[in-house]
């Protein structure tokens, strides 16, 4: 099993360096996973030519070869490249998927017949009924490892190696800055849960790939 950093994220604004409005673009890190037949795209974030462009610079591969596509979350942010990968197996947790078709049913009625909103709203839709909820374990060595928080149902990757433990954690750690000092991003959906998932992530990972950062080891006990 290998894994390789495609694109590292940012914040559009960060209040640990005392940043109070958007001074940049946000996106997610993304990241490639090979183990065995399966090549996994996690977080494809960046706008599709741009994520086009940075995975054949980092990996030589191109769209078509990506098997499966995991989503830490289904926020926009996360999904902004998803459609370059209309082949691959697209996945996310369970309960982030029925929560997310649960809010765009809530919007739909809402909404009445406002016809643009609702065209919108409609290719939404087919985006997440293509999404399928991800198995416990996706592959040899690579688990589902729900961090609920941010959302209720965000989730990250454990990846099982024999000397260490790798986590990909979405927005459950936004930067190695939060980790470090135990923040979680402010507008969590449920700020003590996150604060739960942040800690069990201490806990077991020994290397961390953040939502917005790039790869950094747990220097628990250093």
């Amino acid at each position: 099993m290998k894994y390789t950093v495609v694109s590292i994220g940012t914040l559009a604004k960060n209040p640990l360096w005392q940043e109070r409005t958007d001074v940049r673009t946000s996106h997610n890190t993304t990241t490639l996973i090979r183990v065995g037949s399966m090549v996994l795209l996690v977080d494809p974030s960046l706008p599709g030519r741009i994520m086009e462009a940075r995975l054949f610079e980092r990996t030589g591969l191109k769209p078509d070869m990506i098997t499966h596509v995991f989503l830490t979350n289904l926020k926009p942010v996360a999904r902004r490249g998803l459609n370059l990968f209309p082949k691959a197996i697209h996945w996310a947790s369970e309960s982030e998927i029925a929560l997310a078709q649960q809010g765009l049913e809530a919007a739909i009625r809402h909404l009445g017949n406002a016809a643009r909103e609702l065209t919108e709203l409609a290719r939404e839709r087919q985006l997440l009924a293509a999404i399928r909820p991800a198995p416990d374990q996706l592959s040899e060595g690579v688990d589902l490892f729900p961090l609920p928080g941010y959302t209720p149902g965000q989730a990250g990757l454990l990846l099982k190696y024999p000397a260490r433990s790798v986590i990909i954690t979405g927005d459950a750690v936004p930067t190695e800055e939060h980790f470090e000092n135990g923040q979680v991003f402010p507008d969590c959906f449920d700020v003590h849960q996150a604060k739960e998932s942040l800690a069990e992530v201490y806990e077991l990972a020994d290397v961390i790939i953040p939502g917005h950062d790039n790869v950094f080891l747990n220097l628990r006990g250093v």
